[in-house]
């Protein structure tokens, strides 16, 4: 039988939790009354709203009833993990919603509803920025590992990749071998994040007969470098000896390379950041 936590709801990360319940299905609420949403862009809105505001529902119940640590998980990664994420989703959300369907004066009853879902969603935004705050580790604490700078920015890089992912065209970057290197990079380096992070939480790490933290390292000087080819071929042989076309919609080829370029660059930096990181938590670490 779970006990009645009531902490879960009144410290401030339950209550940042409480706003992240209640702000997306403000915003899901108030676009799906608009009708506005059927462009794949705000179907990934809708999705985000609806999958923040569940997962959070779900993480405050178990506990607010301190159910859970019967899960087979380890909590406190789990919810690290969780809360970057939606931060990021979130984020992406706010950007994109208000670009594709907020255009030109607003003054009909749906604008304004539109404005108010943005508002919302960007509010949110900043209860699971607040949340990752409060629940980050502490500079020498290595208990809960994607609490830590690096194991944040682990969700950070897997979700980029997925981004990259996401812009992708298979008629692109097949036409040429620097771009299929490229792709191959992207894929190689996300497959083996999303393998730490859910090891992670499942607690898996242990059972890896091998010094856990310096594989860590050699793996992130790895990524980088690979990512370091991916920065200088993507724009080399996607732009070489090709204008961006007169008429570019939000759909173009060029536009969406452009955008695999500068997602490039973010997780070259992340990368290179949770090296300098990793590298000082395991070889600089502070005598006890």
């Amino acid at each position: 039988m779970g006990t009645l936590n009531v902490r879960a709801l009144t410290s401030w990360v339950g209550i940042a939790r409480l706003l992240a319940v209640l702000l997306p299905c403000l915003s899901f609420s108030l676009v799906a009354s608009t009708g506005h949403f059927e462009d794949p862009y705000g179907t990934w809105c809708m999705f985000t709203w609806c999958f923040c505001f569940a997962v959070t529902l779900l993480v405050l119940l178990l506990e607010l009833l301190e159910l859970y640590p019967l899960l087979p998980l380890s909590w406190d990664d789990f919810t690290s993990a969780f809360s970057m994420l939606a931060a990021l989703m979130v984020f992406t959300s706010s950007v994109v919603f208000p670009a594709t369907f907020m255009s030109g004066p607003c003054s009909s009853s749906q604008c304004a509803r539109q404005a108010v879902a943005t508002t919302s969603s960007c509010l949110c935004f900043l209860a699971y920025a607040l949340e990752v705050s409060l629940t980050r580790a502490k500079p020498g604490d290595i208990s809960s590992f994607l609490s830590t700078v690096p194991g944040l920015l682990k969700v950070f890089e897997a979700y980029v990749a997925c981004l990259i992912f996401s812009l992708l065209d298979t008629a692109e970057y097949r036409r040429e071998s620097g771009l299929m290197w490229c792709v191959a990079v992207y894929s190689i380096c996300f497959i083996f994040t999303l393998l730490i992070i859910i090891f992670t939480i499942g607690r898996c790490l242990t059972y890896i007969p091998c010094p856990l933290e310096k594989v860590l390292v050699g793996y992130n000087v790895l990524a980088l470098l690979m990512y370091l080819t991916a920065m200088v071929l993507w724009p080399l042989y996607s732009f070489r000896g090709r204008g961006r076309p007169n008429s570019c919609g939000k759909d173009c080829w060029w536009n969406k390379d452009l955008g695999v370029t500068f997602l490039t660059i973010f997780n070259l930096i992340a990368y290179l950041v949770d090296l300098v990181y990793s590298t000082r938590m395991v070889f600089f670490r502070a005598p006890p």
